[in-house]
């Protein structure tokens, strides 16, 4: 047997050899490497406290890149001792078709639109014209639904940035009004 393989019993208790997904050690340093990442810059933010928040912001981040390390880490020896995930039962997507280049090319257009025009005309109607696109182009055919839940999706994102995180999202033409 050679490295690239590994072993898992049959039913009829003989070994049968698998090959190993090397591609999953790429997800596995990835990972690691994000970690890493976040550890370097998180250390780069000055230090700050305030008496609402003694620990000020470095920890959460040190602890994040800290628990992706962890992360890649057992990731790592589940690959190495021949682990694989279980594909999904309930896909319905077929596995074997290529991509959906058109859907792609679309939805790309309708973010890229929205980066455009997203000072000019404020998140809401911005983002109401993404949500309401994406959906249309996704295969919704639920036109007013999709509309009406772009619209609250856009507006809860607004609010919510607003006064649940207090940062301002763009409100364009709407500025006075919102």
């Amino acid at each position: 047997m050679t490295r690239a393989e590994s072993t898992e019993q049959r039913q009829d208790g003989r070994a049968a050899r698998t090959p190993r997904d090397r591609a999953q050690y790429w997800v596995c340093a990835f990972l690691a490497l994000l970690g890493v990442l976040v550890i370097v810059d998180a250390s780069q933010i000055p230090a700050f406290t305030a008496s609402n928040d003694p620990i000020g912001p470095k920890p959460v981040p040190i602890i994040l890149g800290a628990l992706c390390i962890v992360l890649a880490a057992f990731y790592a020896l589940d690959v190495a001792r021949g682990g694989r995930g279980e594909a999904e039962g309930g896909e319905a997507a077929d596995p074997d078709a290529g991509f959906d280049w058109r859907t792609i090319g679309l939805l790309c257009a309708v973010f890229i639109a929205n980066a455009l025009v997203i000072d000019w005309l404020g998140w809401v109607i911005a983002g109401s014209l993404l949500f309401y696109g994406s959906a249309l182009i996704l295969g919704s055919k639920r036109y007013v639904l999709a509309l009406a839940a772009a619209v609250a999706l856009s507006l809860a994102t607004f609010y919510g940035f607003a006064i649940g995180m207090g940062v301002g999202l763009p409100a364009g033409v709407l500025q006075g009004i919102l």
